[in-house]
């Protein structure tokens, strides 16, 4: 039993080495540069190696994404629970799902932009996935109007960050309102809270 453990335990570690330098090779040269070639070179193990735990590029880009959705959701969690008021925490939450968004952009690709092999929006999705969006649910469900979908509110809000956080990266919005929109934003989503 302690060899079947020990080699499990090396497994996930080899997993984890593969995810973490995915994910350092995209946010340093964008996904482009991360082929199965090159993140067998920088972990030091042949591509047979990395096939025997990934099917390919878009299987580890998965892997990055619900680690970069477990890292938003725990980002999302320390904004919420450290505003007082809902209109604050609602306030917070945006501001640190955008600056997510703007300080990890590869990541931020891989959870959002890109095509990845992962459910959404289902009881399968991975557990960091439910609890990055149960975050943002936790912000908005108290602006919710009675008989108003708490989901369908929250996915409208998730959709207002994600376009300004791609619409600013993209210089299609300028930088310099990003503050004055969140507040906008904000404010229209809490005028009719209970």
């Amino acid at each position: 039993m302690a060899i079947q453990t020990r080699r499990e335990r090396e497994r996930a570690e080899r997993e984890r080495l593969i995810v973490t330098a995915a994910r350092e090779l995209a946010e340093a040269e964008g996904w482009d540069a991360v082929t199965t070639r090159r993140l067998a070179a920088e972990i030091e193990y042949s591509q047979p190696v990395l096939y025997s735990h990934f099917k390919g590029k878009d299987a580890i880009m998965a892997a990055v994404a619900v680690q970069g959705c477990a890292d938003l959701a725990v980002e999302l969690r320390e904004a919420r629970t450290a505003a007082e008021g809902t209109r604050e925490s609602l306030a917070a939450v945006g501001e640190a799902y955008t600056d997510f968004a703007r300080r990890r952009p590869a990541l931020y690709d891989a959870m959002f932009t890109h095509l990845v092999d992962l459910p959404f929006a289902t009881e399968e999705a991975p557990a960091p996935l439910r609890e990055a969006f149960g975050e943002l649910l936790l912000a908005v469900e108290p602006i919710a109007a009675e008989g108003e979908n708490p989901g369908f509110l929250t996915e409208t809000y998730w959709a207002s960050l994600h376009g300004l956080a791609t619409l600013m990266r993209s210089g299609r919005l300028p930088k310099e309102a990003h503050a004055d929109r969140l507040s906008l934003l904000t404010a229209r989503f809490t005028a009719c809270a209970t």
